[in-house]
Protein backbone atom coordinates (compact mmCIF):
# COMPACT_ATOMS: atom_id res chain seq x y z
CA UNK A 1 0.00 0.00 0.00
CA UNK A 2 1.24 3.39 -0.67
CA UNK A 3 2.31 5.92 1.88
CA UNK A 4 0.50 9.19 2.13
CA UNK A 5 2.25 12.33 2.75
CA UNK A 6 0.59 12.30 6.20
CA UNK A 7 1.78 8.87 7.28
CA UNK A 8 5.74 9.83 6.96
CA UNK A 9 7.59 10.91 10.16
CA UNK A 10 9.38 14.25 10.03
CA UNK A 11 11.90 12.93 10.98
CA UNK A 12 12.27 10.65 7.67
CA UNK A 13 11.45 13.39 5.69
CA UNK A 14 14.65 15.41 7.07
CA UNK A 15 16.76 12.68 6.40
CA UNK A 16 15.54 12.09 2.76
CA UNK A 17 15.51 15.80 2.01
CA UNK A 18 18.97 15.37 3.16
CA UNK A 19 20.51 13.02 1.28
CA UNK A 20 18.52 14.15 -2.52
CA UNK A 21 20.22 17.59 -1.60
CA UNK A 22 23.58 16.02 -1.28
CA UNK A 23 23.13 13.87 -4.35
CA UNK A 24 22.05 17.03 -6.36
CA UNK A 25 25.18 18.97 -5.31
CA UNK A 26 26.82 15.91 -6.90
CA UNK A 27 24.60 15.69 -10.06
CA UNK A 28 25.81 20.11 -10.18
CA UNK A 29 29.41 18.81 -9.88
CA UNK A 30 29.37 15.98 -12.47
CA UNK A 31 29.07 18.94 -15.14
CA UNK A 32 29.40 22.64 -13.71
CA UNK A 33 33.30 22.46 -13.17
CA UNK A 34 33.94 20.72 -16.60
CA UNK A 35 31.08 22.81 -19.40
CA UNK A 36 32.03 26.55 -17.22
CA UNK A 37 35.67 26.41 -16.66
CA UNK A 38 37.98 23.22 -17.33
CA UNK A 39 36.10 22.37 -20.96
CA UNK A 40 36.71 26.09 -22.10
CA UNK A 41 40.39 26.20 -20.46
CA UNK A 42 41.16 23.00 -23.03
CA UNK A 43 39.27 24.52 -25.95
CA UNK A 44 41.41 28.12 -25.16
CA UNK A 45 44.63 25.62 -25.37
CA UNK A 46 43.40 23.24 -27.81
CA UNK A 47 42.12 25.84 -30.04
CA UNK A 48 42.83 29.46 -29.54
CA UNK A 49 41.64 31.93 -31.61
CA UNK A 50 38.99 29.09 -32.75
CA UNK A 51 37.83 28.73 -29.30
CA UNK A 52 34.11 30.21 -29.45
CA UNK A 53 33.61 27.87 -32.52
CA UNK A 54 35.09 24.88 -31.32
CA UNK A 55 33.54 25.32 -27.94
CA UNK A 56 30.02 25.84 -29.56
CA UNK A 57 30.63 22.59 -31.58
CA UNK A 58 31.06 20.94 -28.24
CA UNK A 59 28.41 22.27 -26.15
CA UNK A 60 25.67 22.14 -29.21
CA UNK A 61 26.84 18.36 -30.07
CA UNK A 62 26.60 16.96 -26.17
CA UNK A 63 23.47 19.43 -25.84
CA UNK A 64 21.62 16.98 -28.70
CA UNK A 65 22.99 13.83 -26.79
CA UNK A 66 21.49 15.05 -23.61
CA UNK A 67 18.33 15.44 -25.12
CA UNK A 68 17.45 12.14 -26.56
CA UNK A 69 19.21 10.13 -23.64
CA UNK A 70 17.46 11.87 -20.76
CA UNK A 71 14.22 11.19 -22.13
CA UNK A 72 15.67 7.44 -22.96
CA UNK A 73 16.70 6.92 -19.65
CA UNK A 74 13.90 8.34 -17.90
CA UNK A 75 11.56 5.92 -19.73
CA UNK A 76 14.05 2.53 -18.85
CA UNK A 77 13.95 4.12 -15.12
CA UNK A 78 9.86 3.82 -15.35
CA UNK A 79 10.36 0.42 -16.61
CA UNK A 80 12.54 -0.78 -13.89
CA UNK A 81 9.70 0.54 -11.21
CA UNK A 82 7.38 -1.51 -13.22
CA UNK A 83 9.16 -4.61 -12.78
CA UNK A 84 10.23 -3.74 -9.08
CA UNK A 85 13.45 -3.13 -9.41
CA UNK A 86 13.39 0.31 -8.89
CA UNK A 87 15.61 3.88 -9.86
CA UNK A 88 19.07 3.41 -8.21
CA UNK A 89 20.24 0.43 -9.70
CA UNK A 90 20.76 3.00 -13.19
CA UNK A 91 21.78 5.64 -11.04
CA UNK A 92 24.71 3.28 -10.00
CA UNK A 93 25.24 2.81 -13.97
CA UNK A 94 25.33 6.40 -14.80
CA UNK A 95 27.97 7.11 -12.07
CA UNK A 96 30.14 4.81 -13.20
CA UNK A 97 29.62 5.78 -16.83
CA UNK A 98 29.78 9.68 -16.26
CA UNK A 99 33.57 8.71 -13.97
CA UNK A 100 34.65 7.01 -17.53
CA UNK A 101 33.96 9.74 -19.29
CA UNK A 102 36.28 11.73 -17.40
CA UNK A 103 39.05 9.77 -18.75
CA UNK A 104 38.06 10.69 -22.20
CA UNK A 105 38.07 14.14 -21.94
CA UNK A 106 41.39 13.95 -20.14
CA UNK A 107 43.05 12.03 -23.07
CA UNK A 108 41.67 14.40 -26.02
CA UNK A 109 44.02 15.60 -27.34
CA UNK A 110 42.16 17.17 -30.91
CA UNK A 111 38.83 19.24 -31.07
CA UNK A 112 37.52 16.69 -32.78
CA UNK A 113 38.36 14.35 -30.31
CA UNK A 114 37.14 16.55 -27.62
CA UNK A 115 33.33 17.20 -29.13
CA UNK A 116 33.03 13.09 -28.89
CA UNK A 117 34.12 12.96 -25.56
CA UNK A 118 31.76 15.56 -24.56
CA UNK A 119 29.16 13.83 -26.36
CA UNK A 120 30.17 10.22 -24.03
CA UNK A 121 30.17 12.59 -20.70
CA UNK A 122 26.15 13.75 -21.98
CA UNK A 123 25.23 10.54 -22.06
CA UNK A 124 26.57 9.00 -19.49
CA UNK A 125 25.55 12.22 -16.69
CA UNK A 126 21.89 12.32 -17.86
CA UNK A 127 22.03 8.43 -17.06
CA UNK A 128 22.88 9.26 -13.85
CA UNK A 129 20.86 12.60 -13.15
CA UNK A 130 17.35 11.12 -14.63
CA UNK A 131 16.61 8.84 -12.12
CA UNK A 132 17.48 11.34 -9.47
CA UNK A 133 14.45 13.83 -10.31
CA UNK A 134 12.32 10.78 -10.60
CA UNK A 135 13.04 9.39 -7.37
CA UNK A 136 12.80 12.90 -5.80
CA UNK A 137 9.16 13.56 -7.57
CA UNK A 138 8.16 10.26 -6.30
CA UNK A 139 9.46 10.04 -2.81
CA UNK A 140 9.52 13.88 -1.50
CA UNK A 141 6.03 14.62 0.08
CA UNK A 142 4.10 17.45 -1.37
CA UNK A 143 3.97 19.49 1.78
CA UNK A 144 8.27 19.46 1.60
CA UNK A 145 8.21 20.29 -2.26
CA UNK A 146 8.78 24.19 -1.77
CA UNK A 147 11.90 23.17 0.43
CA UNK A 148 12.99 20.38 -1.82
CA UNK A 149 13.26 22.64 -4.71
CA UNK A 150 15.58 25.60 -2.36
CA UNK A 151 17.51 23.12 -1.30
CA UNK A 152 18.69 22.44 -5.05
CA UNK A 153 19.74 25.32 -5.14
CA UNK A 154 22.48 24.19 -2.64
CA UNK A 155 24.12 22.55 -6.03
CA UNK A 156 25.37 25.52 -7.58
CA UNK A 157 27.39 27.25 -5.12
CA UNK A 158 28.84 24.24 -3.53
CA UNK A 159 29.77 22.80 -7.25
CA UNK A 160 30.87 26.52 -7.91
CA UNK A 161 33.18 26.45 -4.63
CA UNK A 162 34.76 23.26 -5.85
CA UNK A 163 34.96 24.66 -9.66
CA UNK A 164 37.04 27.77 -7.85
CA UNK A 165 39.22 25.45 -5.32
CA UNK A 166 40.19 22.84 -8.34
CA UNK A 167 41.13 25.69 -11.12
CA UNK A 168 43.26 27.60 -8.39
CA UNK A 169 45.06 23.72 -7.54
CA UNK A 170 47.95 24.41 -10.34
CA UNK A 171 49.85 21.40 -8.46
CA UNK A 172 46.89 19.27 -10.14
CA UNK A 173 46.93 19.11 -13.71
CA UNK A 174 44.38 18.81 -16.18
CA UNK A 175 43.70 14.79 -15.16
CA UNK A 176 44.30 15.67 -10.94
CA UNK A 177 41.48 18.01 -11.23
CA UNK A 178 38.99 15.54 -13.32
CA UNK A 179 39.90 12.89 -10.95
CA UNK A 180 39.04 14.80 -8.11
CA UNK A 181 35.84 15.77 -9.60
CA UNK A 182 35.07 12.04 -10.10
CA UNK A 183 35.92 11.44 -6.53
CA UNK A 184 33.80 14.31 -4.94
CA UNK A 185 30.28 12.93 -7.26
CA UNK A 186 31.04 9.59 -6.33
CA UNK A 187 30.96 10.78 -2.66
CA UNK A 188 27.90 12.58 -3.13
CA UNK A 189 25.70 10.05 -4.56
CA UNK A 190 26.83 6.92 -2.67
CA UNK A 191 24.65 7.94 0.55
CA UNK A 192 21.66 8.00 -1.48
CA UNK A 193 22.16 5.12 -3.54
CA UNK A 194 23.13 3.20 -0.03
CA UNK A 195 19.69 4.22 1.46
CA UNK A 196 17.02 2.37 1.89
CA UNK A 197 14.45 3.24 -1.38
CA UNK A 198 11.67 5.05 0.65
CA UNK A 199 7.79 4.37 0.09
CA UNK A 200 6.39 5.81 -3.00
CA UNK A 201 4.20 8.82 -1.66
CA UNK A 202 1.01 9.13 -3.21
CA UNK A 203 1.47 13.01 -4.12
CA UNK A 204 -1.63 15.49 -3.56
CA UNK A 205 -1.29 16.03 -7.39
CA UNK A 206 -1.47 12.12 -8.54
CA UNK A 207 -5.07 12.92 -6.34
CA UNK A 208 -6.16 15.54 -8.44
CA UNK A 209 -4.47 13.98 -11.69
CA UNK A 210 -7.69 13.90 -13.70
CA UNK A 211 -7.75 18.04 -13.31
CA UNK A 212 -4.35 18.29 -15.24
CA UNK A 213 -3.13 17.49 -18.72
CA UNK A 214 -0.49 17.66 -20.78
CA UNK A 215 -0.95 21.16 -22.03
CA UNK A 216 0.23 22.08 -18.69
CA UNK A 217 3.34 20.35 -18.90
CA UNK A 218 4.13 21.98 -21.89
CA UNK A 219 3.60 25.20 -21.01
CA UNK A 220 6.20 24.63 -18.12
CA UNK A 221 8.87 23.19 -20.03
CA UNK A 222 8.36 26.34 -22.45
CA UNK A 223 8.86 28.82 -20.08
CA UNK A 224 11.95 26.98 -18.27
CA UNK A 225 13.57 27.02 -21.33
CA UNK A 226 13.47 30.18 -22.00
CA UNK A 227 14.53 31.21 -19.04
CA UNK A 228 17.07 28.50 -19.43
CA UNK A 229 18.99 29.82 -22.04
CA UNK A 230 20.31 32.23 -20.46
CA UNK A 231 22.42 30.31 -18.67
CA UNK A 232 23.11 28.26 -21.56
CA UNK A 233 24.77 30.90 -22.38
CA UNK A 234 26.79 32.33 -19.15
CA UNK A 235 27.56 29.47 -17.58
CA UNK A 236 29.25 28.26 -20.93
CA UNK A 237 30.49 31.83 -22.18
CA UNK A 238 31.03 33.35 -18.46
CA UNK A 239 34.87 33.09 -19.09
CA UNK A 240 35.06 34.47 -22.09
CA UNK A 241 32.73 37.37 -20.62
CA UNK A 242 34.85 38.38 -18.24
CA UNK A 243 37.98 38.05 -20.70
CA UNK A 244 36.54 40.94 -22.71
CA UNK A 245 35.82 43.03 -19.33
CA UNK A 246 39.76 42.51 -18.12
CA UNK A 247 41.97 41.83 -21.65
CA UNK A 248 45.26 42.63 -20.38
CA UNK A 249 45.01 39.57 -17.76
CA UNK A 250 46.25 36.03 -18.42
CA UNK A 251 43.34 33.50 -18.77
CA UNK A 252 44.65 31.25 -15.52
CA UNK A 253 43.90 34.71 -13.57
CA UNK A 254 40.47 35.32 -15.14
CA UNK A 255 39.77 31.33 -14.70
CA UNK A 256 40.06 31.54 -11.35
CA UNK A 257 38.06 34.75 -10.53
CA UNK A 258 35.53 33.41 -12.72
CA UNK A 259 35.26 29.96 -10.26
CA UNK A 260 35.11 32.60 -7.14
CA UNK A 261 32.32 34.71 -8.66
CA UNK A 262 30.46 31.90 -9.53
CA UNK A 263 31.13 30.75 -5.51
CA UNK A 264 29.91 34.22 -4.46
CA UNK A 265 27.16 34.20 -6.77
CA UNK A 266 25.83 30.98 -6.26
CA UNK A 267 25.89 31.20 -2.49
CA UNK A 268 23.80 34.77 -2.03
CA UNK A 269 20.33 33.10 -3.27
CA UNK A 270 20.55 30.08 -0.99
CA UNK A 271 18.52 31.54 1.78
CA UNK A 272 16.43 33.21 -0.73
CA UNK A 273 15.74 30.10 -2.21
CA UNK A 274 14.64 28.24 0.87
CA UNK A 275 12.66 30.78 2.00
CA UNK A 276 10.68 31.73 -0.86
CA UNK A 277 10.46 28.37 -1.29
CA UNK A 278 8.95 27.74 2.17
CA UNK A 279 6.85 30.75 1.67
CA UNK A 280 4.91 29.27 -1.40
CA UNK A 281 4.43 25.88 0.26
CA UNK A 282 2.61 27.44 3.32
CA UNK A 283 0.65 30.10 1.04
CA UNK A 284 -0.13 27.56 -1.46
CA UNK A 285 0.75 29.85 -4.78
CA UNK A 286 4.27 29.78 -6.79
CA UNK A 287 3.44 31.61 -10.15
CA UNK A 288 3.90 35.31 -8.29
CA UNK A 289 7.23 34.65 -7.43
CA UNK A 290 8.03 32.71 -11.08
CA UNK A 291 7.27 36.11 -12.40
CA UNK A 292 9.38 38.09 -9.67
CA UNK A 293 12.33 35.82 -10.21
CA UNK A 294 12.19 36.03 -13.99
CA UNK A 295 12.23 39.86 -13.35
CA UNK A 296 14.72 40.02 -10.95
CA UNK A 297 17.19 37.63 -13.82
CA UNK A 298 16.10 39.60 -16.56
CA UNK A 299 17.34 42.63 -14.73
CA UNK A 300 20.64 41.40 -14.04
CA UNK A 301 21.05 40.00 -17.69
CA UNK A 302 20.49 44.14 -18.65
CA UNK A 303 22.75 44.70 -16.22
CA UNK A 304 25.50 43.05 -17.73
CA UNK A 305 25.32 44.47 -21.06
CA UNK A 306 25.05 47.77 -19.92
CA UNK A 307 28.37 46.96 -17.69
CA UNK A 308 31.89 49.66 -18.28
CA UNK A 309 33.94 47.28 -15.77
CA UNK A 310 34.61 44.17 -14.69
CA UNK A 311 32.97 45.20 -11.39
CA UNK A 312 29.63 45.64 -12.51
CA UNK A 313 29.51 43.49 -14.75
CA UNK A 314 30.35 40.67 -12.17
CA UNK A 315 27.61 42.43 -9.51
CA UNK A 316 25.19 41.92 -12.23
CA UNK A 317 26.19 38.54 -13.16
CA UNK A 318 25.03 37.80 -9.11
CA UNK A 319 21.70 39.64 -9.85
CA UNK A 320 21.06 37.58 -12.63
CA UNK A 321 22.01 33.98 -10.72
CA UNK A 322 19.92 35.37 -7.92
CA UNK A 323 16.54 35.79 -9.88
CA UNK A 324 18.02 32.84 -12.17
CA UNK A 325 18.21 30.46 -9.33
CA UNK A 326 15.19 31.21 -7.44
CA UNK A 327 12.91 30.77 -10.36
CA UNK A 328 14.65 26.91 -11.22
CA UNK A 329 13.91 26.09 -7.88
CA UNK A 330 10.57 27.16 -7.02
CA UNK A 331 9.80 25.72 -10.86
CA UNK A 332 11.48 21.92 -10.01
CA UNK A 333 8.90 22.52 -6.74
CA UNK A 334 5.89 23.42 -9.58
CA UNK A 335 6.95 20.34 -12.13
CA UNK A 336 6.83 17.88 -9.89
CA UNK A 337 3.56 18.34 -8.43
CA UNK A 338 2.58 18.70 -11.91
CA UNK A 339 3.35 15.42 -13.29
CA UNK A 340 0.17 13.86 -15.04
CA UNK A 341 0.49 10.32 -14.63
CA UNK A 342 3.12 8.79 -11.84
CA UNK A 343 3.64 5.28 -13.77
CA UNK A 344 5.42 7.40 -16.81
CA UNK A 345 7.74 10.77 -14.38
CA UNK A 346 10.77 9.36 -15.76
CA UNK A 347 9.31 9.83 -19.21
CA UNK A 348 7.98 12.77 -18.41
CA UNK A 349 10.26 14.49 -16.54
CA UNK A 350 13.19 13.68 -19.17
CA UNK A 351 10.97 16.11 -21.25
CA UNK A 352 10.78 18.74 -19.13
CA UNK A 353 14.61 18.29 -18.70
CA UNK A 354 14.56 19.59 -22.50
CA UNK A 355 13.99 23.11 -21.16
CA UNK A 356 17.20 22.40 -19.43
CA UNK A 357 19.81 20.82 -22.66
CA UNK A 358 17.93 22.42 -25.50
CA UNK A 359 19.19 25.78 -24.21
CA UNK A 360 22.56 24.55 -23.98
CA UNK A 361 21.82 23.99 -28.10
CA UNK A 362 19.72 27.37 -28.77
CA UNK A 363 22.42 29.46 -26.50
CA UNK A 364 25.24 29.16 -27.93
CA UNK A 365 23.89 29.42 -31.62
CA UNK A 366 22.53 32.77 -30.13
CA UNK A 367 26.19 33.65 -28.83
CA UNK A 368 27.86 32.43 -32.33
CA UNK A 369 25.38 34.62 -34.33
CA UNK A 370 25.19 37.87 -31.83
CA UNK A 371 28.79 37.75 -30.03
CA UNK A 372 32.36 38.12 -30.64
CA UNK A 373 34.91 37.07 -28.23
CA UNK A 374 35.02 40.52 -26.29
CA UNK A 375 31.46 41.75 -26.81
CA UNK A 376 28.25 40.18 -25.24
CA UNK A 377 25.82 43.15 -25.32
CA UNK A 378 23.41 41.82 -27.93
CA UNK A 379 23.39 38.35 -26.88
CA UNK A 380 22.61 39.48 -23.31
CA UNK A 381 19.73 41.58 -24.04
CA UNK A 382 18.22 39.18 -26.19
CA UNK A 383 18.51 36.76 -23.12
CA UNK A 384 16.75 39.43 -20.88
CA UNK A 385 13.25 39.83 -23.27
CA UNK A 386 13.09 35.86 -23.07
CA UNK A 387 13.69 35.05 -19.31
CA UNK A 388 10.70 37.55 -18.75
CA UNK A 389 9.04 35.76 -21.51
CA UNK A 390 9.37 32.56 -19.49
CA UNK A 391 8.50 34.22 -16.19
CA UNK A 392 5.19 35.59 -17.77
CA UNK A 393 4.41 32.15 -19.63
CA UNK A 394 4.43 30.22 -15.89
CA UNK A 395 1.10 32.14 -15.57
CA UNK A 396 -0.46 30.49 -18.47
CA UNK A 397 -0.53 26.92 -16.40
CA UNK A 398 -4.10 26.15 -15.44
CA UNK A 399 -3.57 22.90 -13.20
CA UNK A 400 -1.58 24.96 -10.29
CA UNK A 401 -1.10 28.21 -8.78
Amino acid sequence: MHETTLDRPRWRSVGLLAAFALANIGGVIAYLPLLTLLLPIKVDVIAGNARIGVLTAAVVAGSLAASGSNIVFGWLGDRAVERGRGRRAGMATGLAATIASYALVAIAATPVALVLAIVVFQIAVNALLSPLFALMAEEVPDRDKGVAGGLLALGNPVASAFSAAVVATLVLGEIGRLAAVAVAIAACFLPLMMRRSAPVVVAEAEVAASALDDRDLIVALGARLLVQVASGVLFVYLLYYLRGMSPVEDSSTVATRAGQLLTIAFIAPLPVAVLVGRVSDRVGRRKPFLLGAAVVAAAGLLGMAGAEGAIVGATMFGLFVMGHAVFLSLHSAFAMQLLPNPRRRGRDLGLLNLANTLPSLLGPLLTWWLATPTDFDAVLIVLAVLTVGGGLAMLAVRGRR
